[in-house]
Parts: C-alpha cells; structure tokens; sequence
C-alpha cells in the first residue's frame, strides 16, 4: 500500500512552524485514539500513521530529509531500517505514548478535555504529480539537472488563482461564519464528546464565491504545462523518490501547489556491476597473461585505465581501484571499482598447441600446490556463506 505524504496526513502546509505540527498531530490523536473507537482497525491504523508522520516531521533532520528525497529519503517504508533511517514501525499503541506523552500532557492517553482549539481556515492543496528519470552510471556519479515538461493544473490566468469572475469576488460563508470549520456534539463511551469538522458548505475555506470564473468554473486552475528543471544529486539509486516541492498541480483558489515526485530508474551498465556504492567489473584473463602477467586495460565511469597484472595470477583474485566507485548520496565518500579476475582456458588446441600443454604439464611449476588449492577454494566457499 502506497504511504501517504506526511503534511497530507496531518492536514499541514509545507511551511507549517513545529508548534502547528505538534497540535495537528495532537488534534489527530484525539480524533483516532482507540479510547475513542474501541474495535475500529482503520482509525487505530490512522493513529499510527499519525504518530508515524509525527516522529518525521517534528525532526529537523527527518524532516529535511523527507523535504527533499520523500519516503525514500527516510528509507521507504516504515521500519525497514534504509540507508536514511527513519520511523521506527511496528510500534505497540503504549510505545506510540510513551513517546509522544508531552504531547498529552506528560500522559499517553489524556488530553481528551471538550473539543477545544482554535478555527483555522482551509487552503486547498494541489496533488502531487509523479515522473520517473532513466539515468546511467556516468550521471548518477557526477549528479545531473533534467528537465521535465509537465502537463499539470495551473493558476486560472483569466482570474488569477481566485475562482471568481471580475469583481464577483468571495463573501463570508453563511455557514460557518468564515471559522471554516463548524462544531460536531457526539455522544461515545466517554460521554459527550465535542468535536470540530471541516464546513461542508465551504469546504474549510471560510468563504464562497458569488461569481464564478467562466474560463476556470470557479476552481481557479486550469490544464496546462510547465517546464521544470531538476537537480538530481549524485549518487542516487533505483527506486529512490525525490520529492521537489511546489511543483506538481497548482491548489484551487491559489492553495498550496503539490509536489513533483521523481522516481530514480538505473540503466544497467553493459560492463559494470553496481554494489551500493561499489562498482565491479568481471575481467577475464587469458592463461598466458595470467602466468606471465602484464598490463590491461579496465573500464571505469570515467574512461578505461591500465592496470598491472602481477605473473602467477589465480582466478579469484580481487583488484580494488579505490575511490573509482559511486559516491555516497548523503556525502559520506565513494565507493571502489572491484575487478574480480577469472582466467580463460581454451576449449580447443591445435596439435602444435596440445604437445606445447602437453610438454608443460610434465613441469613442476604447473603442478597446483595445497597452499594454492586452499585458497581459492576458500574464495569459492566464501560465496555461499
């Protein structure tokens, strides 16, 4: 099931200060407490999932993370422990209060007094829009900018974003009175419970509009396009999210605009491997080259390099070119180039060619001796551990 962006969950801008988090978060938990909804499996599911967006966006590391990479930058999903960390899943409902007691005035499950809190009008908030970017090993360790041309919802040019037709503008909604919310008495095991809802007639805005735009039918957007540059940093993987906020479709009555989320698609290299941030590279050597050595050439993101071949190399051997891997995404070095050797024997031999082998193994030197044995097959051992 795909997550939900945390600033929806908590029904917040981008912008908001960690106090509007901390009582977002806490309106949530009132809302979805299992005291309050004993039996319902989707509102103890939505108390985790704020607590979840809670524990990400109350962080200022987190949350920067989140800001820029989305879900992937805190590892993907909840509690798989990627390479950013993250929320700690499968938390019991007790963990969930312990950790956020503060919130509930140094208790998990208090916080419960009449339905207090102060009226906040709504800004409608564009959705995100989703693209994925194809990019090969040589713009992946270096970063790269990609330009994307969006189809998207965009402000209404005719009425600027604001829905109305002329000076038709908007008038205090006869409903909620402007608060944009209005309040809800229910009856629960906890006796009379007093709760604020989203107006319906104005749907949280706090004001409806007299005169509709005709070109945008009073949603102050419409369908158009945008080109937009992205900077992809180095060292990204396949599967990563980066999440370019502002830049998806705009929000009806100059809301809050989406997000633009870019998934990272890897093209496979025809000659190296990627290993997090390692690279290898397979280099099979001819039996000659092998026992007499010599230098060959490796192919690295930047260009091909030589590199010795001492005599009497084994298969098995591993080269290591440091720093010629993918740098860390978060900063934290590079990664090397490992040329894991393998030596080719000929499948066929002249006559000339098997009396040259045959002469050969009659000599000491071509005798495999047990040091020799040991160890490659210990390397051999080793790939099934």
């Amino acid at each position: 099931m795909e997550k939900r962006d945390y600033y929806e969950v908590l029904e917040v801008e981008k912008t908001a200060s960690t106090e509007e988090i901390k009582k977002a978060y806490r309106k949530k938990a009132i809302q979805y407490h299992p005291d309050k909804n004993p039996g319902d499996k989707v509102a103890e599911e939505k108390f985790k999932e704020a607590a979840e967006a809670y524990d990400v966006l109350s962080n200022a590391d987190k949350r920067a993370r989140y800001d820029q990479f989305g879900h992937a930058g805190l590892g993907g999903a909840a509690g798989n422990g990627g390479p950013f960390g993250g929320f700690s899943g499968g938390m019991s409902m007790d963990d969930i209060f312990s950790m956020f007691g503060d919130i509930f005035g140094g208790h998990g499950g208090g916080g419960f007094g009449g339905g207090g809190g102060s009226s906040q009008q709504r800004r409608y908030r564009g959705s995100d829009l989703r693209v994925k970017v194809k990019l090969n090993l040589k713009e992946i360790s270096t970063g790269v900018e990609k330009k994307f041309k969006l189809k998207k919802y965009v402000p209404c040019g005719h009425c600027h974003g604001t829905g109305a037709e002329g000076d038709g503008g908007a008038e205090t909604c006869p409903t909620c009175k402007g608060s944009g919310t209005v309040i809800r008495n229910q009856q629960t095991i906890l006796g009379t419970m007093q709760t604020r809802a989203t107006c319906p007639t104005c749907g949280g805005e706090g004001k409806v509009i007299k005169n509709k735009c005709k070109e945008c039918a009073g949603e102050g957007i419409v369908y158009g396009e945008e080109v937009v540059s992205v900077k992809i940093p180095a060292g990204v993987a396949e599967g990563m999210q980066l999440s370019m906020g502002g830049k998806g479709n705009a929000g009806k009555h100059n809301g809050v605009p989406g997000d633009l989320l870019i998934l990272v698609e890897e093209e496979p290299d025809k000659e190296l491997i990627r290993d997090e941030n390692d690279l290898i590279y397979n280099l099979l050597l001819s039996f000659p080259t092998a026992a007499l050595g010599g230098a060959v050439e490796i192919p690295t993101i930047d260009g091909k390099v030589k590199v010795k071949i001492e005599s009497g190399t084994q298969p098995g051997k591993v080269l290591r070119l440091r720093g010629k891997g993918l740098p860390n995404v978060n900063g934290y070095g590079t990664g090397d180039l490992l040329v894991n050797i393998s030596v080719y024997v000929p499948e066929t031999l002249n006559k000339e060619e098997k009396k040259a082998v045959e002469e050969m193994e009659t000599s000491e030197n071509f005798q495999p001796n047990t040091s020799i044995k040991e160890k490659i097959f210990k390397k051999f051992k080793s790939l099934f551990d």
